[in-house]
């Protein structure tokens, strides 16, 4: 349940001729009256002989007794109240009560002997109502109406609980603004998923992500096919800028622009600068446009870029100090944006999906120091140059490499979070993580289902002697992973890091300490991809011939140091992260 309190108005028969009148585009139905702070006032809706002014009038009547220039300039109160999709549709008497508990919560109304405000509760659709006060009491003072908003929040939580409803995260105010209910009214009648304001929000949100100057970002909203204006100074500096789909038109015909600061916070055109500090806008002008050109080759490598930079990312998560955290994490946001922009049919789904909820995760109220985020945007950069992936053979393997470190950082993104009280930001991270879960299934399927059965094909003596190294390096692990349907692709890639001259313990034993694996799902998988990436094998196993781990049989048996236990820090790292 969403209370909205609205900026203070000073006409009360405006607002009531907008609640009682059809709506901007014919949304309202049924106005009517649900209760008030007699439970007796006119309802112009269901009476026929009450009037908008009747209402009007009662309400206004303690400011007009005022003297003239003892009347507040701004006197009227209003806020909406909503209820969750998810949530049953109320009845009047329900919606009566909710009403007379916002305006008590929020001081309009207190109750209890105490002199109050005038107020109406209307309602005219089935998932809202709107309260509508006039903030003079009845003897003659201004209401403590001081954060009203977070005190009405507060009260709608116990709402929730009491009438059994979808209880709301509470929020810390950095969220992106919620689409109005004309704009889901519009959207319906386009034909349309989203709100145009969702749509403006997830195009502007890619054209940001891995771009570095202005020219390029705006080259890059024009592409997606958006109207812009840009708002100057006189001496011809850039100071914001305005987006509209070409489509959503107002009722002149014309294109409904959204300032980026409305779209989101941190969407604002200064905000999008911070982001591009210490990159392209510190180099000279020659030099600009060939950074900015510059790509990373191939799908594949911008995979394995993206894979690195996110393993780098989890230990300034887990261990740097707020900034640059919040930093990492909000660039996070910008890697899934072009992951899921660049991915395959089969993963594109699930990853757009993580990409949004992710949105929310990426803002809160640690300000983020821009700079040393650089990898991860340049990998959401490399992302974008290298080109759509094709799903299969290398492109797909590195996109479940890449998938399966992003998931380490997302969880890593989700407990820094919760640690510092950001419920709204940690429910976003799980649930992209959920996300990630799905997408990795997807992309993961066919390169370890090669790897399985090449290692299926290894001979007994090498499974063997595989068996007691991994016993050796990994004593607490050993036995869970032996007992994992991917221990035979973990038995490939040993067999495989082997053969290119790489010490398979100290792969182990590096990948093991570097994070903890004991939360793992599948720990032979995630072990699978970090000895791929750490040794630079290929991902996707199908293009090496069947005989590359010939000749292991016979291969002398590495003297090796028996290697820290599980979870000990390295290096001062470690993670309680849950994986893949």
């Amino acid at each position: 349940m969403i209370p909205s309190v609205n900026s203070s108005g000073s006409r009360t028969i405006g607002l009531l001729s907008y609640l009682y009148g059809p709506g901007k585009h014919e949304e309202h139905t049924d106005p009517h009256l649900v209760t008030s702070f007699d439970g007796m006032s006119p309802d112009p809706g269901r009476d026929p002989n009450a009037t908008l002014k009747d209402l009007q009038q009662l309400l206004d009547q303690p400011v007009m007794a005022l003297a003239r220039h003892a009347r507040p300039a701004r006197h009227v109160w209003h806020t909406s109240v909503r209820a969750d999709p998810k949530d049953r549709t109320l009845t009047d008497e329900e919606w009566a009560g909710i009403a007379r508990r916002i305006v008590a919560a929020t001081s309009i109304d207190p109750g209890e002997g105490q002199p109050g405000c005038r107020w109406a509760a209307v309602r005219h659709a089935d998932d809202h109502i709107h309260i509508v006060a006039t903030l003079v009491t009845e003897d003659g003072h201004r209401p403590d109406d001081y954060r009203s908003g977070t005190r009405a929040q507060a009260e709608a939580r116990l709402i929730e609980k009491e009438l059994g409803l979808h209880q709301v995260t509470p929020g810390d105010g950095t969220a992106a603004q919620r689409p109005t209910s004309a704009e889901r009214h519009k959207a319906e009648r386009q034909g349309r998923e989203r709100t145009a304001r969702e749509e403006l929000r997830e195009t502007v949100r890619r054209a940001v992500s891995g771009a570095r100057c202005d020219e390029e970002f705006f080259d890059r909203l024009a592409a997606a096919g958006l109207l812009i204006r840009k708002r100057a100074a006189p001496s011809g500096d850039l100071l914001g800028y305005k987006v509209a789909l070409p489509d959503d038109l107002n009722k002149d015909d014309e294109p409904v622009f959204y300032p980026g600061a409305r779209l989101a916070p941190d969407l604002s055109l200064p905000r999008i600068r911070e982001r591009w500090s210490g990159e392209v806008l510190d180099l000279p002008p020659s030099r600009q446009e060939e950074v900015i050109r510059t790509g990373p080759g191939t799908p594949a490598a911008a995979r394995r870029g993206t894979a690195s930079a996110a393993w780098q990312a989890v230990f300034v998560v887990e261990h740097g100090d707020d900034a640059d955290a919040a930093a990492h994490i909000a660039a996070t946001g910008e890697v899934l944006d072009m992951l899921a922009k660049t991915s395959a049919a089969h993963t594109r789904r699930e990853l757009r999906d993580a990409a949004t909820a992710f949105e929310r995760a990426s803002r809160s109220h640690v300000r983020a120091v821009r700079g040393h985020d650089h990898a991860l945007r340049q990998a959401a950069r490399d992302l974008v140059h290298g080109g759509p992936a094709l799903g299969r053979g290398e492109d797909g393997a590195t996109t479940a490499m890449a998938i399966d470190m992003l998931f380490f950082l997302i969880t890593a993104a989700a407990h820094w979070h919760a640690k510092k009280g950001h419920a709204q930001q940690a429910e976003a991270a799980a649930l992209a993580g959920e996300h990630l879960r799905s997408a990795y299934q997807g992309a993961a399927a066919r390169p370890l289902g090669v790897l399985y059965q090449r290692g299926r094909r290894l001979s007994r003596p090498v499974l063997q002697r595989q068996t007691v190294l991994l016993r050796e390096a990994l004593p607490g692990l050993a036995e869970q992973i032996l007992a994992e349907p991917g221990w035979y692709a973990l038995a490939a890639t040993i067999a495989e890091a082997e053969a290119a001259g790489r010490d398979p313990a100290a792969l182990l034993s590096g990948a093991v300490e570097r994070r903890e694996l004991g939360t793992a799902d599948s720990v032979s998988d995630v072990l699978v991809w970090r000895i791929r990436r750490t040794a630079d094998l290929p991902a996707d196993a199908s293009s090496l011939p069947d005989n590359s781990t010939a000749g292991l049989q016979s291969a002398p048996r590495r003297t090796t140091t028996k290697p820290s236990a599980p979870g000990r820090r390295r290096g001062g790292e470690e993670t309680s992260s849950k994986t893949l």
